[in-house]
């Protein structure tokens, strides 16, 4: 889901949830026929342990024999954070393909997975995949479109990718093989089977479909929202069919208590003094108390918000089925006696196809073809070649992680994996790996 880029109200692991662009590290060229990426050293002779290697080495890579999968534990560094109630974040994720793991300068590991194109597309958790069929067509023809574009592909049918793409909000999410299984799962996996080569094509390359949860009556321009060149297929439509969606309308109350704290926490209010009045004006809010006001940028008074709300008040805000306490940029806020008042409507950037509008449109009777021409400007789908391997950077930054051999076994950097659980954690750009 994306706050940003891509957005929707789903829960799968976290917030589902806005889109840019790949990551920054570079994927090694593939010397496999799996097609992970190689180690950088020569491994020394491991010792085996319960059929796990210990091992030492700048690169680890971990590859299925066979088709296996595997089951992967995951720990952030603990957080240094002034927050409340702040625990140690850590993920468990399935992921088909070959692992690739490096350590940092500061002993923290990346993942990345090397995996064929359509798995990927497999494991993209965008929307509840219980919504209709054409909505889920529509949407993988989109998640298709984009991560071609924004992995630069104009190859032959079958070749590897070796620039990356993230599986985060700042590109498209992807969760891996769902663990545990989603309901209805079965129901994407026959979408993207469905639409298997169907790409949305602009000047005979992929086209950039961004697209987000939910709109505020319309859509926008990429060059009004993006700043860049005004592309024909990202131009602003009505939209009349996202009202199912949790964000079409909200209303969140934040008592003058709460909201002096996060706007002093923000460096945006004087520490002590009350707030009596909030109100909008224009494309700022003012905010009065104790003699003293201010007005503040609209966008930094959302942020500053989004930002203070949960980590000093984890019980309170976001409230109800919200993503955030402020979900978008389109609202307007008013004070009562004793609280602020914020109220607006959706979630996202705002350009391109809207999620839930694709739902209320697949629910209508529209086909997956129609509801993609009506946000990208006439578009359909068409047959374009598609890669094979591509590498996937699933996270980075973590303390440490744990891989379950899959039952056909592996291999880790060439030897034998072939039960129990491989622990990795990293030391100044070295990743060891131990029973």
């Amino acid at each position: 889901m994306r706050s940003r880029r891509l957005a929707l109200p789903l829960l799968v692991l976290t917030l589902l949830s806005a889109c840019t662009g790949g990551g920054s590290t570079q994927a090694a060229s593939s010397t496999s026929a799996s097609g992970s990426m190689p180690s950088s050293a020569v491994p020394p002779a491991p010792s085996s342990v319960a059929g796990v290697p210990t091992l030492s080495n700048t690169r680890v890579s971990v590859e299925p024999s066979g088709t296996g999968s595997f089951l992967v534990h995951a720990v952030y560094p603990k957080s240094q954070s002034n927050c409340k109630h702040v625990h140690t974040a850590r993920f468990r994720a399935r992921y088909p393909g070959a692992l690739s793991v490096k350590s940092a300068d500061d002993g923290t590991l990346s993942l990345v997975v090397t995996l064929p194109f359509e798995k990927y597309l497999d494991g993209i958790a965008e929307v509840p995949p219980t919504w209709p069929g054409a909505a889920l067509e529509a949407q993988a023809v989109a998640a298709r479109s984009y991560a071609l574009a924004h992995l630069n592909w104009s190859g032959q049918q079958g070749a590897e990718v070796q620039q990356p793409i993230c599986a985060s909000t700042d590109c498209q999410v992807y969760g891996g093989i769902h663990v545990p299984s989603t309901t209805g799962i079965a129901r994407w996996y026959a979408a993207v089977q469905h639409t298997q080569g169907q790409v949305l094509l602009y000047g005979g390359s992929p086209a950039d479909t961004v697209y987000f949860s939910t709109s505020n009556g319309h859509t926008y321009g990429n060059d009004q929202v993006f700043g860049s060149a005004p592309l024909p297929y990202l131009r602003p439509v009505v939209e009349r069919d996202d009202g199912a969606s949790p964000t079409s309308h909200w209303r969140v109350a934040i008592p003058f208590h709460d909201l002096a704290s996060f706007l002093t926490a923000g460096g945006l209010w004087p520490d002590g003094k009350r707030i009596s009045s909030v109100r909008s004006a224009g494309s700022s809010v003012h905010v009065a108390g104790s003699g003293r006001s201010t007005s503040i940028d609209a966008g930094t008074f959302r942020d500053t918000v989004n930002t203070w709300a949960p980590c000093l008040e984890p019980g309170r805000y976001p409230t109800g089925v919200l993503p955030a306490t402020i979900p978008s940029d389109w609202y307007t806020v008013g004070s009562g006696h004793t609280s602020a008042t914020v109220t607006g409507r959706g979630w996202g950037h705002g350009v391109g196809m809207v999620q839930w509008g694709a739902y209320g449109k697949a629910k209508l009777g529209w086909s997956a073809d129609r509801i993609l021409a009506y946000y990208y400007g006439g578009l359909t789908p068409q047959q374009y070649p598609e890669p094979g391997l591509i590498h996937v950077i699933v996270a980075s930054g973590l303390a440490s992680l744990s891989v379950e051999a899959p039952p056909a076994g592996a291999t880790i950097n060439g030897q034998p994996f072939t039960a129990g659980t491989a622990r990795l954690s990293g030391n100044a750009g070295t990743v060891t790996v131990a029973p």
